[in-house]
């Protein structure tokens, strides 16, 4: 006896067309959706939209962290029973239902629409932040075409009488990037005003996703040939400059070096499951809609592989690229504090210059040190270990807008590493943003937010200058502040409940017998035990033990964000402060409403169909009252 969990889903047959009319639909060329011009362009189109930002600078970041090499242990264990699953369902979904996101849950059942509002809420969100990290992108490429590069040294201050104090306080990096860059407050509460030169990158920022998806993916095909390749090619370059740079390999072992420990940490397990998650763009929508404009008998399976085994290659190829670079910078201050030991010492004990060197430094060191200790102490000598400057790991826009741009001033043609650097990163984040992007126009067309007369150009432009005049919170001096905000919030906890709802709606709302149904009609064979198992149960476990860990963490864990002060005591240090109360409620709009809007949704549509069914009742009532009156009525009459 086979047991069997599936849940009532009255008139799913008339929702959904069948196989029949699907293979009619296909050799008509019937529709309105457009079609890719070819497979290449939909797998570079869906390559772009997974593999972003997160790979380049939070992948090698939980690498070095999290036990180096031992870290690919579970990354790669997650990624086969959690991220692949959920790539080919929302492959297999989207090309059999052929709609986006919301069209896709409301067919699968009317009390799903939330599951698509919710997808479209959190691409909205995520749309307005990650194109403003596009538009610092294009401040430093801008600023890369000089000799010396502007964060390579402080600048004079007003007076010409010295350097800039918060310059010379901190470091030529950090200035360029906190100052010069964001002009940034000492807290989210002073806005700081709207800085004019990020407004004019972000407003070109979005000029250049306008021409991009200005025609849908009939423009965005066209752009992904540049945008997704360029970046392997960037990075090529990259990992054979970084390899003839001192202290490369030390970065390379350092990062790969495994410590089995680890594995014994939940935590390990628990984020490399959520950068499996985050790493393939699941649940955004982008690319339910991108794989609805496929043919009917593409091959979902083959596909969802191949772009899981794509991204898992730029995960490791990044993060070995990524520590080549930051092992030629920990060599370079490693010698810099060594040097500074060294010239203390000849200086000490008036040694002639070169008779000290990194090679003796420690014998000479240990000898003064049983000779005349109290010398050594006065002197305050710097502990210089290789690895302490290896271990500091750094992710986000720390990596990339300081730790990288400071091992790029140390490199001979830095303009020219520049340039190349932020051409890579300008690409990886607009190729993702067409996804961002598209996850949102969708569900707006399906909800017929704009009239259906209205052409493409149109509507595209009205979303992007929507979302780029509610961007300009970004280029404030708090700016920053806000975008951390976004970033922890708009994305973490609504995409595991949406992804977890996805997989349990296929399996268990529109019935996994049907889905296998359809994937025989699609691709020619049934699944096989695999995606079984982990559709039905693998997957949705491990999702939901990572949203409740996720939840738990969150709501008992202290906010707090970090905060550049000139003024601080431990200043140039970040500091800690907490959010003020009005926050909460910012808080609650980014992850509450996306979150709370799939079980309301739901909770509308049953009240919705409660008050229509006894209209219905009463209108009947009512009729029948009416009608057996006129037949008593009639009957007197007759008497």
């Amino acid at each position: 006896m086979k047991l069997k969990l599936k849940l009532p889903n009255p008139g799913l047959e008339d929702r959904i067309l069948t196989h029949a009319q699907l293979e009619r639909l296909e050799v008509e060329e019937a529709g309105e959706r457009p079609k890719w011009d070819n497979k290449a362009q939909y797998m570079l189109t869906c390559v772009g939209f997974c593999v972003g930002l997160g790979n380049v600078w939070r992948f090698p970041y939980l690498c070095q962290s999290h036990g180096g090499g031992a870290f690919m242990i579970p990354f790669l264990i997650l990624l086969v029973l959690e991220g692949v699953p959920l790539l080919h369902l929302e492959f297999a979904i989207g090309q059999r239902l052929r709609k986006g996101s919301l069209g896709v849950w409301r067919t699968v059942n009317p009390y799903m629409l939330g599951v698509g509002l919710a997808s479209m809420c959190v691409s909205l969100l995520v749309s307005l932040y990650y194109n403003t990290i596009i538009a610092w992108v294009l401040w430093y490429f801008f600023n890369s075409f000089q000799e010396p590069l502007p964060w390579s040294q402080c600048p004079v201050n007003a007076n010409k009488t010295g350097l800039e104090s918060e310059c010379a306080r901190s470091s030529p990096v950090d200035y360029f990037w906190y100052r010069q860059t964001l002009n940034t407050t000492a807290g989210i509460e002073d806005t700081g005003g709207l800085q004019w030169w990020m407004v004019l990158c972000l407003v070109s920022a979005w000029a250049v996703l306008y021409i991009c998806c200005i025609r849908g993916i009939e423009t965005t095909g066209k752009a992904v040939y540049v945008t997704s390749t360029l970046p392997y090619v960037v990075l090529t370059i990259f990992l054979i400059r970084g390899l003839t740079l001192k202290g490369s390999l030390d970065g390379i072992k350092f990062l790969f070096t495994p410590d089995m420990d680890e594995l014994a940490n939940p935590t390990t397990w628990l984020n490399a499951g959520a950068q499996v998650f985050y790493s393939f763009s699941l649940a955004f929508g982008g690319l339910i809609s991108f794989s609805s404009y496929n043919s009917v008998h593409n091959n979902c399976e083959q596909d969802a592989v191949i772009i899981s085994v794509i991204n898992a290659f730029t995960s490791v190829y990044a993060a070995t690229v990524i520590y080549s670079i930051i092992g030629f910078r920990a060599t370079e201050r490693f010698d810099d504090c060594l040097s500074g030991n060294i010239l203390a010492l000849m200086n000490a004990f008036d040694l002639p210059e070169g008779q000290v060197d990194t090679t003796n430094y420690e014998q000479f060191l240990q000898m003064f040190n049983g000779t005349n200790p109290e010398i050594i102490q006065t002197l305050n000598l710097k502990t210089c270990n290789l690895n302490t400057f290896l271990s500091e790991g750094v992710e986000g826009t720390g990596l990339a807008f300081i730790v990288f741009t400071e091992a790029i001033t140390k490199m001979p043609l830095s303009p020219l590493w520049s340039v190349l650097f932020f051409i890579m990163l300008f690409c990886l984040g607009l190729s993702s943003m067409f996804g961002n992007i598209e996850g949102v126009l969708v569900p707006l067309q399906d909800l017929k937010v704009f009239p259906k007369s209205w052409p493409k150009e149109a509507v595209t432009g009205i979303t992007c200058l929507v979302c780029c005049l509610v961007g300009l919170i970004f280029v404030q001096g708090s700016g920053n502040y806000w975008l951390a905000l976004f970033d922890g919030f708009a994305g973490s906890i609504p995409l595991l409940i949406i992804a977890f709802c996805e997989m349990f709606g296929v399996v268990y709302i529109y019935g996994i017998d049907r889905f296998n149904d359809d994937l025989v009609f699609m691709i020619g064979h049934k699944p096989n035990i695999f995606w079984q198992a982990t559709w039905r149960f693998i997957s949705p476990l491990i999702m939901l033990v990572i949203l409740v860990f996720y939840f738990v963490t969150t709501v008992t864990k202290e906010i707090f964000y970090i905060s550049w002060d000139p003024e601080s005591d431990k200043f140039p240090t970040l500091v800690e402060k907490p959010y003020p109360a009005w926050v909460y409620v910012i808080i609650f709009i980014l992850a509450g409403i996306p979150s709370l809007s799939v079980p309301g949704a739901a909770l509308f549509k049953l009240i919705q169909n409660k008050c229509c069914k006894k209209e219905k009742e009463d209108k009947r009532q009512m009729i029948n009252s009416v009608s057996f009156q006129m037949q008593n009525d009639t009957k007197r009459t007759n008497l």
